[in-house]
C-alpha cells in the first residue's frame, strides 16, 4: 500500500516511486475477447477431429504502432502448432488464425500480443520515404532493426546471414534511394511473420479446447424401425414382427444410399398396459405392437424385461450383436435410443417406486405434453433418488457399449434434469471419449444449448421447420457462427413425430430440396426411413405422417418404388457421395451466404483452403437451392469471390456434381431452378486447369 505524506511534491514523489501489488491482468499489449469459447466459462469449447477452427483474440496498443499475434497450440501428443494471426478487417482489432484440430484429446492454446516492430517500421518508412521525409532516417531505423533481428540465435544462420545483408543494403550510401526503397519490401522481411520482432509482448491465459472422435461432429444418418423390416400379415389379419435376422437384409441398401450412421428406435420390450394402437389411439388390437417409447414388458418366459433387455419379436442379444457386426463391415454405426421413462410393466415400477411421481390418488403419474398424452409411460421423477437412477442408468449405457453401441440417441434429454446428463456423460466419457450423445431436444434455445455446454456432442435443431430463404439464412448462420463452439446441429430432414407442411404439400421437390440443403450445409445431418419414397400424408390435424410407425408395422417395397421412379434413394447416394468426396462439407463454421435477386432462391458456398485439404487443392461447393418448391425460378446469383478464396474479377468453371454440366462463372451468374425437375444446383469449383 502506498502512503501520500508532505508537500504535493512530495506526494506526487512518492505516487511515482511506489509500487502498487495491484494485480495488473491488462498487460502491456492487450489480449482480449478470446474464442473458441463457451458463453459459460465453467464448460469448454470443443471441435470434432479434423475440424478447421478459426481462433481469434483483440489484440491492440495505445497509439499508431503496429501490434502483432501469434496462437500457440499445444496438441494432446505434445506436439506445438505456432500460427501467426491475421487481422480480420481493417479497425477491428480482431485477429484470427485457423488450425486444423487432427488429434483427439485436449488441446492447450493461448494467444500472444506484440509490438511489430518490423510492420510499424515499414509502414512509417513507405509513407516517409515516398513523400522524401526523413528518408535517411528511415532507412537507419529499419538497419538497426534488422541488426538486432540477425544476432537472435532462435533464426536460422541462414536468415541471420541474410537480414543482415538487407542491413547493410539500407545503408548504402552509394545505392539510389529507388533501390533502398525497394529494400522495405524484400522477400527476406517474411521471416517477420514466422519470429516477429518485438521488444514488448503479453500472453493470454491458457485455454483449452476439447476435440472428439470425427463421428462427434460428421455422420450421415438413417433412422428405421428393425421390427418392419421382413414384418408381414398372417391370413388371420395379425402380423409378424420383423427381426434384427430380417432387418440385416435391409443394411445392404443403407449401406448404397451411403448413410454411415444407423439409428434404431428402442429394441426392448413393450408394455401391455395402457399400449397404444393406430394413430396414438387408446384401443389397441390383438397383436398390435405398441409404442417401443413404451419401455418395459413380458420377455419370452413372461418375466418383465427393462432398458437392459431385447424385445423376444427381434430375437436374441445375439441377434443383436450380429446386426451390429454386419452394420459395422458395411461402415454403418449402431446408434441406440436412449429413452429414460417407463411402461406401467416396466421393473422399475416394482422394484424402485421411488423414482416415480404418484399422484394423491395413489396412481402414478403418466406422461403428458399437452395437448398429447401417452397414458402408456411413466415419467421418471429426477429428483426423488438422483445417485440411484445415475448408477442404473450408467450400468445401461454401459451394457449397451458392450454390445458394440458407441452412440446414443437420448430420447427427450429437456424434460431431465441437466445436471444428471453432465454426469452420466461426463462418467462414461472419462473411461470411453469415443461414446457420442446425440440430444433430441426440440426446445427452448437456453435449454438446447445447456445441453451441448455440459456434454451432448450433437444435438437436433429447429431445421425442420425452417423453411423460407430468411429462416434458412438467420439458423444456419446461427448454428456455424453463433454457437459452433460447443453446439453441434444435425440436421434430421423428418422424424416420425414430424412431418411438416412443407412436406406435407410441397411434392417430390420439398424432399429434394430439404435433402440436398440438408446434407449440404451441415457435416451432420438425417433421414428417417420412408423420406426417400416421398411419404407425405399426416394424421389430420397433427404434424406427423398418418398411420404413424410409432404405433404399428410398416413395412415398405423400396425395390419397387426404384423401379417406378417413386423414389428419393438414388439421389440421397449422390448426396451422400458428394460429402464424402468435398472436404469443405465436412466442416461446421464455413458456410457463407451469397446474395441472390430472388427471395427464394438461396446461395451459399462451404470454401476449404487447400492447407487443410489431403490433395493440397482449395475445395469449394457453391450450393443454390430454390426453396420455393411450386415454382420455377430465374435469377441471378451474386458471389462474394473472396469467400470462396478467388480475386475480383474472376472467372471460373463450375461443375453440377449431380448432372456433371459445366459453366463458366463469375461474380454474376444466371441460373433456372425448376422445382419440378432441377429445384438445386449441387456446384464444384473446378481448380488446376479448367480454373
Amino acid at each position: 500500500m502506498c502512503e501520500r505524506t508532505g508537500t504535493p511534491a512530495g506526494a506526487f514523489r512518492a505516487t511515482v516511486d511506489c509500487v502498487s501489488s495491484r494485480t495488473v491482468r491488462a498487460g502491456r499489449i492487450p489480449v482480449t475477447r478470446l474464442s473458441p469459447a463457451v458463453p459459460d466459462p465453467r464448460w469448454r469449447p470443443k471441435a470434432f477431429e479434423g475440424e478447421v477452427v478459426p481462433f481469434r483474440a483483440n489484440v491492440f496498443r495505445e497509439g499508431h504502432d503496429q501490434v502483432g499475434a501469434m496462437l500457440v497450440a499445444t496438441a494432446p501428443s505434445g506436439l506445438e502448432h505456432r500460427a501467426r494471426m491475421a487481422l480480420t478487417a481493417p479497425g477491428t482489432d480482431r485477429w484470427e488464425a485457423k488450425l486444423l484440430l487432427d488429434e483427439v484429446g485436449d488441446w492447450r492454446w493461448r494467444v500472444t500480443g506484440f509490438d511489430d516492430e518490423i510492420g510499424t517500421w515499414r509502414h512509417d518508412a513507405a509513407l516517409k520515404v515516398d513523400a522524401g521525409v526523413d528518408v535517411d532516417v528511415m532507412f537507419e531505423i529499419g538497419a538497426r532493426l534488422l541488426d538486432r533481428a540477425s544476432t537472435e540465435k532462435s533464426r536460422p544462420p541462414a536468415v541471420r546471414r541474410r537480414l543482415a545483408a538487407v542491413a547493410a543494403s539500407l545503408r548504402d550510401a552509394e545505392a539510389s534511394v529507388a533501390d533502398r526503397r525497394a529494400l522495405i519490401d524484400d522477400s527476406a522481411l517474411a521471416e517477420f511473420e514466422v519470429r516477429p520482432l518485438a521488444r514488448l509482448s503479453s500472453e493470454s491465459d491458457e485455454h483449452v479446447i476439447t476435440v472428439e472422435r470425427r463421428r462427434a461432429g460428421v455422420g450421415s444418418w438413417y433412422e428405421f424401425f428393425p421390427r418392419s423390416e421382413g414384418a408381414r400379415r398372417l391370413r388371420n389379419g395379425t402380423w409378424r414382427s420383423g427381426t434384427f435376422r430380417t432387418a440385416i437384409k435391409r443394411l445392404d441398401g443403407v449401406a448404397a444410399m451411403g448413410f454411415d450412421v444407423l439409428y434404431l428406435p428402442p429394441i426392448h420390450p413393450i408394455g401391455v398396459t395402457n399400449r397404444k394402437g393406430p394413430n396414438n389411439t387408446l384401443d389397441p388390437a390383438p397383436g398390435d405392437p405398441g409404442s417401443p417409447w413404451a419401455i418395459g414388458g413380458p420377455l419370452a418366459d413372461g418375466t418383465p424385461g427393462g432398458h437392459d433387455a431385447v424385445h423376444p419379436d427381434l430375437g436374441t442379444l445375439a441377434d443383436f450383436r450380429a446386426f451390429v457386426r454386419r452394420a459395422n463391415a458395411l461402415g454403418i454405426e449402431v446408434a441406440l435410443d436412449l429413452a429414460l421413462q417407463a411402461s406401467p410393466d416396466h421393473p422399475w415400477v416394482g422394484e424402485h417406486p421411488e423414482w416415480f411421481t404418484t399422484l394423491p390418488d395413489g396412481s402414478i403419474r403418466f406422461a403428458e405434453n399437452p395437448p398429447k398424452k401417452y397414458q402408456d409411460i411413466y415419467p421418471i421423477n429426477f429428483d426423488l433418488d438422483p445417485d440411484g437412477l445415475l448408477v442404473e442408468v450408467e450400468r445401461i449405457v454401459r451394457h449397451w457399449m458392450k454390445q458394440g453401441v458407441r452412440i446414443f440417441r437420448v430420447d427427450n434429454p429437456h424434460t431431465k434434469p441437466l445436471a444428471f446428463w453432465e454426469r452420466l456423460i461426463g462418467e462414461v466419457n472419462a473411461t470411453d471419449p469415443d461414446v457420442v450423445f446425440l440430444a433430441e431436444a426440440f426446445t427452448r434455445p437456453s435449454m438446447m444449448q445447456a445441453l451441448a455446454m455440459v456434454g451432448f456432442q450433437q444435438s437436433y435443431s429447429y431445421f425442420t421447420w425452417r423453411n423460407t430463404k430468411e429462416e434458412l439464412e438467420e439458423f444456419l448462420t446461427s448454428v456455424s457462427q453463433e454457437t459452433a463452439d460447443f453446439m453441434r446441429p444435425n440436421l434430421f430432414v423428418n422424424t416420425p413425430d414430424i412431418l411438416t407442411e412443407y412436406l406435407q404439400f410441397g411434392g417430390p421437390a420439398a424432399f429434394t430440396v430439404r435433402a440436398t440443403i440438408a446434407a449440404t450445409a451441415a457435416p451432420s445431418w438425417g433421414v428417417y426411413t420412408g423420406f426417400e419414397l416421398f411419404e407425405s400424408v399426416a394424421r389430420p390435424g397433427a404434424e406427423e405422417a398418418i398411420d404413424n410407425e410409432k404405433y404399428e408395422y410398416k413395412p415398405r417395397d423400396f425395390a419397387a418404388a426404384e423401379a417406378e421412379g417413386r423414389s428419393l434413394a438414388l439421389y440421397l447416394g449422390i448426396l451422400n457421395g458428394i460429402r464424402k468426396a468435398h472436404p469443405a462439407l465436412g466442416q461446421l463454421r464455413n458456410i457463407r451466404f451469397h446474395a441472390s435477386d430472388d427471395d427464394a432462391v438461396m446461395a451459399y458456398s462451404k470454401h476449404l483452403e487447400g492447407q487443410f485439404t489431403p490433395d493440397g487443392l482449395d475445395d469449394t461447393i457453391i450450393v443454390v437451392a430454390n426453396v420455393d418448391p411450386h415454382s420455377v425460378r430465374e435469377t441471378t446469383v451474386h458471389l462474394d469471390l473472396a469467400a470462396i478464396g478467388l480475386p475480383p474479377g474472376s472467372r471460373f468453371t463450375v461443375e453440377d456434381l449431380v448432372t456433371g454440366q459445366r459453366w463458366q462463372w463469375g461474380e454474376d451468374n444466371y441460373v433456372r431452378l425448376d422445382a419440378f425437375t432441377r429445384p438445386a444446383h449441387v456446384l464444384h469449383v473446378v481448380r488446376g486447369s479448367d480454373d
